[in-house]
């Protein structure tokens, strides 16, 4: 194998970048392949599932995060490690890659076995959101051609090899928000799943019709919309204050509570209120809810439980944000393991466009020329935001 051949596999199967690290001797198939000391690496890898396993002692709590990844062998041919993992600990934090021998066909379990320092591991992600990996021993071709080429690009411990221009599809994004502000008034709209355009009268309809001009079409799946970028407007009043608007991050669903349990109606039945503008076949749920404070109108207070202030740490990793009634119900609530998978598949690279909407006659956005965009954050910041 050599520099090229391997780049060309990585190019031949959709990748981008490659991440490239030097194996302590620690880093094996016992002792687990050390990644990154935060979450924020998580970003980059399409995990699978997530689950959290409580050990009722905080130094050993742990999060399981499924992995796609396959071994690439010495012909190029892939060979999939159906056991493959990342161990998150949160009390360092700490990410670690296991499983990646069990039950793999020809997979390198000569070099992933032993304590060998310099042996060189390279990953990237495919266009089909696989991993694949390739390992080499410190005194091969490869590993004397690759020591040999300077790498400015790191992340934490890896050294980066890109494949392709990666700033090419920022500019894109830019091109075309840049487009879409010039073009000032747009009637509100949205596309079917089809790619058809249909009016929009909902409330929503910002989102809804930026998604139009850029071409997404809605598939309910939690990846990213556009260019690898993840798409968000969010409306104001003033082109010129856009650091003062509520943001929304994600919507996911409840994993459990009186929600999960009972279905959206009974919530809403039971903790919703009547339309503030005195609509009679409305009711209504919303606000901002704080931690540790009590909603007026929905009577519900903010809790996150399992998690640290102070240290900014997960103390307990089948924690939840919870919404709870006066007498600690579960209303409706998030485990950390379903908003972390949620996060780690929106928030590696988000784009913030701020939107303002004209109601007078037919519903129009205009959207401003000053955009946030956001690349890389550790979950731990967003749970730290709400405590």
């Amino acid at each position: 194998m050599t520099l090229e051949s391997l780049k060309k596999i990585f190019s031949d199967n959709g990748c981008e970048k490659i991440y490239i690290k030097n194996l302590a001797p620690n880093d094996n198939s016992k002792n687990q392949v050390y990644f990154a000391g935060n979450f924020e690496f998580l970003n980059i890898l399409p995990v699978t599932n997530i689950i959290a396993e409580e050990a009722g002692d905080w130094k050993k709590e742990r999060f399981k995060a499924s992995l796609d990844f396959s071994w690439i062998l010495e012909n190029g041919e892939l060979r999939p490690a159906p056991h493959s993992q990342l161990i998150l600990y949160p009390k360092y934090p700490e990410v670690r890659f296991s499983g990646f021998l069990k039950k793999c066909e020809n997979a390198p379990s000569e070099l992933m076995t032993q304590r060998l320092a310099n042996r060189l591991f390279f990953f990237s992600v495919t266009d089909t959101n696989r991993v694949i990996g390739y390992v080499t021993a410190p005194d091969s071709q490869i590993a004397n051609e690759i020591n040999s080429v300077e790498l400015p690009l790191v992340h934490g411990v890896f050294r980066i090899l890109e494949l392709t221009d990666e700033n090419r599809n920022r500019i894109r994004l830019l091109e075309e928000l840049l487009r879409i502000n010039q073009l000032g008034w747009i009637r509100s709209k949205r596309l079917d799943r089809f790619g058809n355009i249909l009016p929009c009268e909902a409330p929503n309809c910002g989102g809804y019709t930026l998604e139009a001009e850029l071409g997404i079409t809605p598939n309910g799946h939690s990846e990213p919309d556009y260019l690898g970028w993840e798409i968000k407007q969010f409306g104001v009043s003033n082109f010129t204050r856009i650091s003062s608007a509520i943001i929304t991050l994600m919507t996911p669903e409840p994993t459990n509570g009186l929600y999960k349990l009972q279905g959206a109606e009974n919530f809403l039945r039971t903790y919703g209120y009547n339309d503030r503008a005195g609509r009679l076949d409305r009711i209504n749920f919303g606000g901002i809810h704080k931690v540790g404070i009590l909603h007026p109108l929905t009577n519900l207070t903010l809790v996150i439980e399992g998690f640290d202030v102070e240290s900014g740490k997960i103390r307990n990793a089948t924690g939840k944000i919870s919404l709870v009634d006066y007498k600690g119900n579960d209303t409706a609530s998030w485990d950390f393991s379903s908003m972390l998978l949620h996060w780690n598949r929106k928030h590696n690279q988000a784009c913030y466009i701020p939107s303002i909407s004209d109601m007078k006659n037919l519903k129009h956005y205009r959207y401003g020329k000053h955009v946030i965009l956001g690349r890389g954050t550790d979950f731990h910041l967003f749970f730290s935001s709400n405590g």
